[in-house]
C-alpha cells in the first residue's frame, strides 16, 4: 500500500471536509464507517469536476461503486477539517478504479488512502455502458510511481 506524503500536486482534484460532531465514536475519533461516507463525497466531487461525466450525469448516467478498499493508518480527532486528494489510478471501458486520500488538513498528515473500483451505468436501461470520451483525461490519471 502506498502511504504518499502530502503535496497538493499529487492528485488532479481536491475536496475539503469540516469533522462533524456525529462523525465521532466515543473516543472522539471519526468512526471507521464514515471514512467511507468522506471518500464518496470526494468521488462526487472529482466526478462534477469532469465535465463530460457531469453532463452525462444528468441523462441517467451515474457511477456504481463495485467495490472499496480502505486503509486507516492515523485517527482523525475532532475538531479538524481534512482535506482528500482524488485521482484515476487505471480507466477501462466501462470502468474506472480511483486513488484517495484523506489527510489532516491543519498537519498535513495522512489519515487514510482508498482504492474505489467504479462501473458507470446507464439508468434507464439498468446496465453498465461505455465510459464517454473525456477530453484531457491524462489530467485526472495518477502517475504510475505513486503505486510502486
Amino acid at each position: 500500500m502506498k502511504r504518499p506524503e502530502f503535496n497538493k500536486d499529487t492528485f488532479p482534484h481536491w475536496t475539503t471536509i469540516t469533522i462533524r460532531f456525529r462523525d465521532l465514536d466515543p473516543l472522539n475519533h471519526v468512526n471507521n464507517a464514515i471514512f467511507s461516507t468522506y471518500y464518496e463525497e470526494a468521488r462526487i466531487s472529482f466526478i462534477q469536476d469532469v465535465n463530460r461525466l457531469a453532463d452525462q450525469l444528468k441523462n441517467g448516467y451515474s457511477f456504481v461503486l463495485a467495490n472499496i478498499e480502505i486503509n486507516f493508518i492515523n485517527p482523525v480527532e475532532y475538531p479538524a477539517d481534512i482535506v482528500i486528494g482524488s485521482g484515476i489510478k487505471t480507466l477501462g471501458n466501462s470502468s474506472i478504479t480511483s486513488f484517495q486520500a484523506i489527510y489532516i488538513a491543519d498537519k498535513k498528515r495522512l489519515a487514510s488512502t482508498a482504492t474505489a473500483h467504479g462501473v458507470w451505468f446507464d439508468l434507464n436501461n439498468q446496465r453498465p455502458t461505455r465510459l464517454p470520451e473525456i477530453p484531457n483525461r491524462e489530467k485526472y490519471i495518477l502517475p504510475e510511481s505513486l503505486f510502486e
